[in-house]
């Protein structure tokens, strides 16, 4: 009876401890220097936490002041470790008159979305196929092989620089999509073996840093097209995109560049990057992949975001990276960086460039990702050209998904959109080039 009494009553005392906080007060809380935000109706103070995040400061800060359960959910295939970090952050609660969902956004689609969510899971579509992965990375591998095969017997002739111009420029694209599934913990069931593949990938295969993608891709995923929080649509006064920065940009009189032309050096933009000494933190589609050449076969790149800068002292990070043999001025790399940024940019820009791109809305996760995405239509070509990006609506919505499932989820995803009258967009891959210059 004791006991029972001291638990009782030790229960009460934690209950009587618990907050409750209102939604006008939560919200107030977004600044650099104070960060709260809500998974599942729990209050967390993330305002230290953020430096720490594995993820990167801002990708957490950008959720701050809202409801962070359903970005929560897709960015972490293991939820129940995570919530371990996030107990000693807990401040409180939703107070119990409150809504679960911030800004009179729509509960009941909110909920839907999340049946669905758990429908997929039941549905083991997030569980990779071995198989899948498996022939996907051989056939990076044996075009590399290839290619260095041809050298060997062929030396470096023009016919052979153009067979070998385009192996290598497919084998490094496929392989930027792999580094892209391992990227977003889609292939193995521990985040730990994917960040060590997708590090071996991105930093060997691509050259590239595992810590820079991670910090700003995910960024791009938490808030798309959105300005000042998503990387990809800052361009640098390169170009002005969507429908309110050209108004912005005419009422400030700011001119950096004919604007009225850029749908013509967009094309000399794709190139420019992989080839010239531009800053490492230049957006898409300047990519910063861009790095300075100490020695043969060695390259040294700045990391965009402070929070990569780990390496060493200067916040540098070196990677070694193939460097293809040439003679009498003929590179087969820079053929390939060529194609490769095309194919790169074409792809990465199709699905998002053409859609709505403005300030924070405050939108649903679906209504937001839907209204920034686009589908392109599904074949074996477009499922092997763009590493199946043309399902860039459901990957999306659930980032962590294999690939190879997305079209599994599809109709259910459309089905919700109908429901709700959220426009879902698919259309032909020619078409999807044509709207970019549009």
């Amino acid at each position: 009876m004791g006991k029972g009494g001291e638990k009782g009553g030790e229960a009460g005392e934690a209950e009587a401890q618990i907050r409750f906080y209102t939604w006008e007060e939560i919200q107030k809380h977004n600044l650099r220097t104070d960060k709260w935000l809500v998974i599942e109706r729990k209050v967390y103070n993330v305002t230290k936490w953020a430096n720490r995040h594995p993820g990167g400061h801002r990708v957490i800060s950008h959720c701050a002041g809202e409801d962070a359960t359903d970005a929560f959910q897709a960015f972490h295939i293991n939820p129940t470790l995570v919530q371990k970090f996030l107990k000693p952050l807990l401040i409180g609660e939703l107070a119990p008159g409150e809504p679960s969902q911030d800004r009179d956004k729509n509960s009941q689609l909110v909920e839907d979305f999340r049946t669905l969510r758990k429908t997929a899971e039941d549905m083991n579509l997030f569980r990779a196929n071995p198989l899948f992965f498996s022939l996907y990375f051989g056939h990076i591998i044996a075009m590399e092989v290839l290619a260095w095969l041809m050298v060997s017997y062929f030396g470096t002739g023009w016919i052979t620089t153009l067979i070998l111009a385009c192996i290598l420029t497919t084998s490094q694209t496929q392989a930027g999509w792999l580094q892209h599934d391992f990227g977003h913990l889609s292939v193995f069931k521990k985040s730990s073996w994917n960040h060590i593949v997708h590090k071996f990938i991105i930093g060997h295969l691509k050259g590239a840093s595992a810590n820079w993608w991670n910090h700003r891709h995910f960024q791009h995923h938490a808030k798309p097209n959105i300005f000042k929080k998503d990387p990809d649509v800052n361009m640098l006064h390169i170009f002005v995109l969507g429908d309110t920065q050209p108004v912005e940009y005419g009422k400030k009189k700011l001119k950096y560049l004919p604007y009225n032309h850029q749908h013509e050096y967009f094309f000399l933009s794709e190139y420019l990057p992989r080839t010239l000494p531009f800053p490492p933190n230049a957006s898409p589609p300047f990519q910063p992949l861009l790095c300075t050449e100490r020695a043969k076969g060695s390259w040294e790149l700045q990391c965009a975001e402070p929070d990569a800068q780990k390496a060493n002292t200067n916040g540098q990070v070196d990677f070694e990276i193939n460097v293809y043999p040439s003679s009498n001025g003929k590179d087969e790399n820079s053929s390939e960086k060529f194609l490769e940024s095309h194919w790169f940019v074409w792809v990465t820009q199709m699905n998002h460039i053409p859609m709505e791109i403005d300030c924070e809305k405050h939108r649903d996760w679906l209504s937001s990702q839907v209204a920034a995405t686009c589908n392109i239509e599904q074949s074996f070509f477009n499922d092997w050209f763009t590493g199946h990006l043309n399902f860039q609506i459901e990957h999306h919505l659930f980032p962590t998904m294999p690939r190879h499932n997305f079209w599994k989820v599809k109709p259910l995803v459309k089905s919700l959109c109908a429901k709700y009258g959220v426009q879902y967009e698919e259309k032909p891959l020619g078409k999807a080039f044509v709207d970019i210059i549009g």
